[in-house]
């Protein structure tokens, strides 16, 4: 295969230039978050970002979480790690974002959003840089504070979810090149939008499981009546 060399690994692996644009996508997402408004829009019209340095703000995020539930001090967040799953947390991520990029896709697409899925996840996944940036270090924090003292942890923790929160709202008003108002009501139906697109997952796995447990019955009772 040509995108293969001898030793196995991917070309763009390899390459360069790959790697220099990945370091430049990713720093690129500290600018982001201190210019929102010029960040998100040269984001996706100047290709100032990457779908790769994305994916790895995503991953810290993901990492992000499973350390701070295994290693935040008791003080600030308890947690019974005999009824912990990491791929649950993982999903509990991963996949509202995904669903949230298809409901905000599938709405603005149909209401002049210039934004394609590609870069509602470029915009959605480098709002999360806040949240890698603080919690990370809190979590040294967290373990050299008191009780009395928590306060400023709560504050800063509090802050990296504002953040992201605000970064998301400029990032699909500038994508999308919506006013604030607009935005903020897309936001609201992109929401309702996700409750939709689970309940029809959760109504289609459902009756998967039916079915399968139908053919499944119907196999035993063949098996019974002819063996």
């Amino acid at each position: 295969m040509s995108g293969i060399s001898n030793t196995g690994l991917p070309a763009r692996v390899r390459d360069r230039a790959w790697w220099h644009r990945f370091g430049k996508t990713l720093r690129y997402s500290l600018h982001v978050i201190v210019r929102p408004f010029d960040g998100f829009w040269d984001l996706t019209r100047e290709r100032r970002g990457s779908v790769a340095a994305a994916n790895f703000i995503v991953f810290m995020t993901l990492l992000t979480r499973i350390l701070r539930l295994q290693y935040t001090s008791f003080l600030f967040v308890r947690v019974n790690w005999a009824r912990v799953n990491i791929f649950t947390q993982v999903l509990s991520i991963l996949l509202p974002l995904l669903i949230w990029c298809l409901a905000n896709w599938s709405l603005t697409t149909l209401f002049e959003g210039k934004g394609r899925m590609r870069d509602i996840y470029m915009g959605s996944a480098y709002s999360l840089t806040p949240y890698v940036l603080i919690q990370l270090p809190l979590i040294l924090l967290s373990n050299a504070v008191t009780v009395e003292e928590g306060a400023f942890y709560s504050v800063l923790s509090s802050i990296s979810l504002i953040w992201c929160v605000l970064l998301l709202v400029v990032a699909m008003m500038m994508i999308h090149d919506y006013s604030l108002g607009k935005t903020l009501s897309f936001m609201v139906m992109s929401v309702f939008g996700m409750l939709v697109i689970i309940f029809v997952m959760m109504l289609f796995f459902s009756l998967v499981s039916d079915g399968i447990a139908y053919f499944v019955s119907l196999y035993k009772e063949l098996s019974f009546r002819l063996y």
